[in-house]
C-alpha cells in the first residue's frame, strides 16, 4: 500500500515535470548569445576595476548607479531609474591607509580602515595599549589612561593552519547531500531572546566605546582581522548614522601582524605605532540610498512581473567582485541576452540592483515593503530598535495591490561560482517546474533542485511575505575562505566561464517564468 502510494506520488511529480513547457528554441538562442557573444566579464571588470568597491552611499556607489543605468539604456531596456530608500545614513570613502610599527622594531603592518570611521587628518604616532572590553562597565578601568594612545581592541588569536583546499567545487556527493532536507527544530524562544539580548549588548557597547575613545583622547584603534593568512576581512565601524558617535580612526590589522603587538604588550615592551588613514565622510546627513531598476516590458500580461536581482553594494577592502559584483554582472548580462535574442515575454521582466544589502538587506526589504507587502511596524520598543531583518514578524500581513502580480524573484549572491541548481525554499510545487527548466543545462553542471531554505541575502524579504523568492546553488570556489568581505575580493578570483553559465541559466529562468500561463506557485504565508 505504501509502495503504491509512493509510486503514484512519484508519477504525479514526473508528470508535472513532463507537462511543463520549455521553449528549447529560445534556450538555444540564449546559450548561443551567452557562450559566444558574452559581455559579462567586461561588465564585471568595469564595475570592479574602474568603479571599484561600492559601499552604500559612497561616491563610488553613485557612479555605479549611473553607469548601470547607462548600460541598461544602451541595451534598450525600459523604465530605467534609481529608486530611493529613506534614511540610510552618511556616505564614506577612503583613499589610502598605512600602519607602521616603530618600536620595539621597525616594520610595516598590513591594515585597512573600518567603514564609517574618521580619518587621522595626517599621520599620528603613539604608544599602544590593549583594552579588554566585555561590558560597558569595563570602560571605567581605562579612564584617564588613553590620551595620546593607540588602543588595541581585540584579543590575540592563535593561528589555525589550513587543512583543505581554499577553493572548492561541489562533487556528486556534495550535491546529493543538498537534496536531504533537515526538519527544523521547534522555535526556541529562549535561545532567540538570548541572541537578541547579546546583539543589543554588542551594539550598546560599540556605541559607548566610540564615545569613550573620543572623550578620553585616544588617537586611533586597531582590531584583528577575522581571517588568517594575511587576509584583511573588514566591515563597518564608527556609525553611518548622523548624530551617533563615530569613535576614533579604527583599522583592521592582519592577524599575523596584530598578534605580535599583543605579545609585545604582554612582555611589557613599549610598542609605538604610526598610523595614517585618509578616510572621510562624504555627506553629513541621513541620506537615502538607491536601488537601480530596469525592465524588459512584457506583452499580454505586462502588469505581471518576474524579477531578477543582486546587490551592487560591497565592502571596501577589495573591489566587491565576488560579493557581489558577480551577481550584478550576471543579472545585467541576463537582461542584455534577453534583449539581444529578441525575447518577447508575456510578463514584464524587471531587474533590481540593490543597495544596503551588507547592512541588513535594507534596499530589497524597503522595495518589497513599498511594492508588495509588509508586516506592521512593531509597537514593542525593544523590537523597534532592531533592524527589520531581525524583527519578529507581526500580523496581519499588509499587502499592496501588486502583491499578486509578482510571479517570481530570482537572486544571485553566493560568489562567482557556476550555478549547480536552485533552492526551492520549501516550495514543493515549484520543484518539478525548476527541474524541467534546468534540464537543458545538465551538460554544463546545473541539475539539482533542493527543497532546502537558504538565507542571508535579498530573496529573503520576498520569501518572508509569501512571495516566490529564490537563490541559486553555486560552487563556492574560495568565497568562504578567502574573498568574502576581504581585500582579496577582486576580479582575479572570479571565473568568467562560470559567469557565462550563470547568465544563460538565469536568462532562461526569467524567460520561462515570464511565458508560463500561470504564475509560479506560492507557499502559504505564516502570519504571527
Amino acid at each position: 500500500m505504501k509502495w503504491a502510494a509512493l509510486v503514484a506520488g512519484l508519477g504525479m511529480a514526473f508528470a508535472t515535470q513532463a507537462e511543463e513547457t520549455v521553449d528549447l528554441a529560445m534556450v538555444g538562442k540564449i546559450r548561443q548569445e551567452a557562450f559566444h557573444r558574452s559581455q559579462v566579464a567586461d561588465t564585471l571588470q568595469y564595475l570592479t576595476e574602474q568603479i571599484g568597491p561600492r559601499l552604500t552611499n559612497s561616491p563610488a556607489m553613485g557612479r555605479a548607479n549611473a553607469w548601470t543605468r547607462e548600460k541598461f539604456t544602451e541595451w534598450g531596456l525600459s523604465n530605467v531609474h534609481d529608486e530611493a530608500f529613506d534614511d540610510f545614513g552618511r556616505g564614506w570613502e577612503f583613499s589610502s591607509a598605512s600602519l607602521e610599527l616603530l618600536s620595539p622594531r621597525a616594520a610595516p603592518l598590513h591594515a585597512v580602515p573600518k567603514a564609517w570611521t574618521p580619518g587621522t587628518n595626517g599621520t599620528v604616532e603613539g604608544e599602544a595599549i590593549a583594552l579588554n572590553l566585555k561590558t560597558k562597565a569595563d570602560l571605567d578601568k581605562y579612564k584617564g589612561k588613553l590620551r595620546g594612545k593607540i588602543v588595541l581592541l581585540s584579543e590575540a588569536r592563535p593561528y589555525k593552519p589550513n587543512t583543505e583546499a581554499a577553493s572548492k567545487r561541489y562533487d556528486e556527493a556534495g550535491l546529493h547531500e543538498l537534496l536531504d532536507f533537515a526538519i527544523p527544530a521547534p522555535t526556541d524562544k529562549a535561545a532567540r531572546d538570548k541572541r537578541l539580548k547579546e546583539y543589543r549588548e554588542r551594539t550598546e557597547l560599540a556605541k559607548a566605546t566610540n564615545q569613550f575613545l573620543i572623550d578620553e583622547g585616544a588617537l586611533a584603534a586597531l582590531s584583528i582581522s577575522g581571517w588568517d593568512d594575511g587576509i584583511l576581512r573588514v566591515g563597518g565601524g564608527g556609525s553611518r548614522k548622523a548624530g551617533e558617535p563615530v569613535g576614533v580612526p579604527e583599522l583592521v590589522v592582519a592577524a599575523e601582524h596584530y598578534n605580535p603587538l599583543m605579545r609585545a604588550l604582554e612582555r611589557k615592551d613599549t610598542v609605538r605605532l604610526r598610523v595614517r588613514s585618509d578616510a572621510r565622510f562624504t555627506s553629513q546627513g541621513n541620506d537615502p540610498g538607491y536601488n537601480t531598476i530596469a525592465e524588459l516590458k512584457g506583452s499580454g500580461k505586462a502588469d505581471e512581473v518576474v524579477m531578477l536581482g543582486a546587490h551592487m553594494d560591497s565592502w571596501h577592502a577589495g573591489t566587491g567582485a565576488s560579493d557581489n559584483g558577480a551577481g550584478v554582472a550576471v543579472m545585467m548580462e541576463a537582461m542584455r541576452i534577453l534583449k539581444a535574442v529578441g525575447a518577447k515575454p508575456k510578463r514584464t521582466i524587471r531587474v533590481a540592483l540593490w543597495s544596503g544589502e551588507e547592512q541588513g538587506l535594507i534596499g530589497s526589504t524597503d522595495y518589497v515593503s513599498r511594492h508588495f507587502a509588509r508586516y506592521p511596524e512593531p509597537t514593542d520598543p525593544a523590537q523597534k530598535e532592531l533592524p527589520s531583518s531581525l524583527r519578529t514578524p507581526t500580523g496581519p500581513l499588509q499587502k499592496t495591490k501588486d502583491w499578486g502580480k509578482l510571479s517570481a524573484y530570482f537572486n544571485l549572491d553566493n560568489g562567482s561560482g557556476r550555478i549547480r541548481g536552485i533552492y526551492a525554499q520549501e516550495n514543493q510545487a515549484v520543484m518539478p517546474i525548476f527541474k524541467a527548466w534546468l534540464a537543458p543545462f545538465e551538460d554544463i553542471g546545473a541539475s539539482i533542485v533542493t527543497s532546502r531554505n537558504t538565507g542571508s541575502t535579498d530573496h529573503i524579504p520576498f520569501d518572508r511575505v509569501g512571495l516566490p523568492g529564490f537563490q541559486f546553488v553555486q560552487d563556492r570556489l574560495d568565497y568562504g575562505t578567502q574573498v568574502h568581505h576581504s581585500d582579496l575580493d577582486t576580479y582575479d578570483h572570479a571565473v568568467p566561464a562560470d559567469l557565462q553559465q550563470a547568465a544563460a541559466i538565469i536568462a532562461t529562468f526569467a524567460y520561462q517564468a515570464a511565458m508560463r500561463d500561470a504564475p509560479l506557485p506560492r507557499k502559504d504565508v505564516i502570519e504571527e
